[in-house]
């Protein structure tokens, strides 16, 4: 995003605190400095916003130079995924409580902003999944995922029997409480809770991580990105797929779900010196040590 980037569209996490300060001020910034800003639909509207251009998705996608999100990485994960098919370039800035990919502190919206539209920024490409399932032949639902597509189990069932093929290849039956299939976004994500690797973001892979696995040598395992995963139920009740946590369906015995990487990227622009390592130790609190004291204890 430089300033020849007119047309900006932004979109907030408009349940949290402080957030219509905060993007009506970034708002006002942008349209001093000459800019058109755009509102994503569901922002205006939970935000009671007037006065401003207000566009769906769909058509910001078509008109905009960029778009700026203020919220969490879950306000993030949802417009990448709408936003992915235009190539819109995503700014985060964070609002939440992590920020792995809403990157920017609120206390430096407008000083980093600033330095950006000097064209100080860096620049990085993310990739998707994308997956059909298929009941009797037949293709009942797709979606697309950011994070993660996970297969689980209900809340109250007991273990799940999956099949997973790779490449038209039986790689094993996993007996589990599910299995997440994660970008290497995703990885610092329910992957890394359930034990999997952390994945650098321009690393072509797929990690693929059982949750609670019956047999411990079912391990977490990376594969290339350009690998089709097949997950077939064989047994259990209650089970569904998900979607960066966002989508679901409902799955049911011998149902299958297909997956590869999306033909879609998402970009990202960081500010100028940004560092995937200062991410991770600054988020997984690398940087802390314990004192001597309770060291020696």
């Amino acid at each position: 995003m430089t300033s020849s980037a007119k047309t900006i569209a932004l979109v907030g996490k408009y349940n949290a605190p402080g957030i219509t300060e905060s993007i009506l001020e970034l708002a006002e910034f942008l349209e001093l400095a000459g800019h058109t800003v755009i509102f994503e639909s569901e922002t205006a509207l939970n935000m009671e916003l007037q006065g401003f251009n207000v566009m769906a998705v769909p058509d910001i996608g078509k008109c905009a130079d960029a778009a700026i999100v203020v919220g969490g990485d879950g306000t993030m994960l949802g417009i990448a995924r709408q936003l992915a098919p235009y190539d819109v370039p995503l700014i985060g800035i964070n609002q939440g409580r992590l920020g792995f990919i809403t990157d920017i502190p609120l206390d430096r919206m407008i000083p980093s902003i600033t330095e950006m539209l000097d064209g100080k920024y860096v620049s990085e490409k993310r990739s998707l999944l994308q997956a059909i399932v298929v009941r009797d032949g037949n293709q009942i639902f797709s979606g697309m995922a950011f994070n993660d597509i996970v297969v689980s189990r209900g809340a109250g069932s007991g273990m799940v029997e999956l099949s997973v093929n790779v490449d038209n290849h039986f790689m094993y039956n996993q007996r589990s409480d599910g299995l997440i299939v994660s970008t290497p976004t995703g990885s610092t994500a329910y992957a890394l809770s359930a034990g999997g690797p952390l994945l650098h973001p321009n690393l072509s892979g797929i990690v693929m991580v059982p949750i609670a696995p019956h047999a411990l040598s079912n391990r977490p395992i990376v594969l290339p990105d350009s690998s089709e995963i097949c997950i077939e139920i064989v047994a259990g009740r209650d089970i569904s797929v998900n979607f960066d946590m966002q989508s679901f369906a409902s799955l049911l015995y011998q149902d299958r779900i297909i997956i590869n990487r999306s033909s879609h990227t998402v970009t990202f622009l960081h500010p100028e010196g940004w560092n995937y390592y200062d991410t991770l130790r600054e988020k997984l609190h690398w940087n802390e040590y314990p004192s001597v004291e309770g060291a020696l204890r």
